[in-house]
């Protein structure tokens, strides 16, 4: 039988549920473990969806949500249904697990999570509670799946006791390669707009373009509370800069395929979703080398944060003025995406680290 297959797993995410109404990468993410879940076979139920959050660092909110946390917690001991694995995705100082240890303790099964932060400064200040209790949920896993390397030195140095700490590098929920792009298009940036470091990335963006050699075309999709600063800020190339809007899916992907390259700087992104997306339709890829961003691209010479716009231009000239090169940074992108970054692969990492702990707690 398939590694999964039968296995009954209760999934949580403490910061943002898989059905939250706002889209996010966080919620992409956690919509595409459930995928990857569910197509291995496993019978997987949302254990809850109570969202622990404190954006601000307030004591009163995360005594509430604590409070919150220790009735669900009853709630579940009472209701839920037998589980052989507890999966927590996203566990850190703004959004702690405060359920999923002490469920799985007492039920006796094991708990691991995905993507856990442990934050050694945040253990003192507004988010000292919430600090303590990320560190507690993660000295209770018996495992933990990090995204990329940046993840994994806090993880290593904090490490409790003989937990086991896997790589799961970030995915694509699917199992093949979409289109290729032609790369003839125009340039593409496809993110949200919102305050913040989204909106420091696009900021960077308008510094970038006036130093890009030729005639450039640029189509942006997204949108956000931030589109009037954004359109604010491309209002000075006018033609040359199209806003497509949210996207679905589907339109997405023919924007990918049309496109020449993806220019996204990725300022304090974790890895960045659009990243693997861009380079499964083939696109090279504009961006500033920064811890975790760099997991996730195809492996090669980008600009330093340091270098500003102007390292920006020069890469994205590059590519504009060759197509044979942007051709060959596409292949080679799409078959490091195919072989690292889809569904199968992914599975794979995930279910050679669970089943061991599962069949010794049976």
């Amino acid at each position: 039988m398939a590694p999964g297959r039968g296995t009954r797993i209760a999934f949580y995410a403490p910061m943002k549920p898989p059905h939250h109404p706002v889209p996010s990468g966080d919620r992409a993410i956690a919509r595409n473990l459930l995928a990857m879940l569910t197509a291995s076979g496993a019978e997987v139920q949302l254990a809850s969806e109570l969202r622990v959050y404190d954006k601000q660092g307030c004591a009163e909110t995360q005594a509430k949500l604590k409070d919150a946390a220790s009735q669900e917690v009853a709630r579940l001991l009472r209701d839920m249904p037998p589980a052989d694995l507890w999966v927590t995705y996203h566990n850190y100082y703004k959004a702690p697990d405060l359920i999923g240890p002490a469920v799985a303790r007492a039920r006796g099964m094991p708990y691991v999570q995905i993507e856990s932060t442990r934050a050694k400064k945040r253990l003192s200040g507004g988010w000292a509670e919430f600090a303590h209790a990320a560190h507690a949920a993660a000295d209770a896993a018996a495992a933990i799946f990090y995204f990329t390397e940046h993840d994994r030195f806090a993880l290593q140095r904090d490490r409790a006791g003989s937990q086991l700490l896997a790589q799961l590098p970030p995915f694509l929920p699917r199992t093949t390669l979409p289109r290729a792009s032609a790369l003839d298009g125009p340039m593409l940036t496809a993110a949200m707009m919102r305050k913040g470091d989204k909106l420091a990335s696009y900021r960077l963006i308008a510094e970038t373009l006036p130093l890009i050699d030729g005639d450039w075309q640029l189509d942006i999709a997204g949108d956000g509370p931030a589109r009037p600063e954004v359109e604010a800020m491309m209002a000075p190339f006018a033609s040359r800069v199209q806003f497509l809007g949210q996207l679905s899916q589907d339109a997405l992907a023919a924007a990918y395929a049309r496109a020449s390259l993806l220019l996204w700087p990725g300022v304090n992104e974790a890895f960045g979703m659009v990243y693997l997306e861009a380079q499964a339709h083939g696109l090279p890829v504009v961006a500033q080398d920064r811890p975790g961003v760099r997991d996730v691209l195809l492996p090669g010479t980008y600009p330093a944060p340091e270098q500003g716009a102007a390292g920006l231009a020069a890469l994205a000239t590059e590519l504009l003025g060759d197509t044979a090169l942007r051709r060959h940074h596409g292949t080679q992108a799409r078959a490091r995406i195919a072989g690292r970054h889809l569904e199968p692969a992914a599975a794979a990492c995930f279910w050679n680290t669970v089943t061991p702990l599962i069949e010794v707690s049976r």
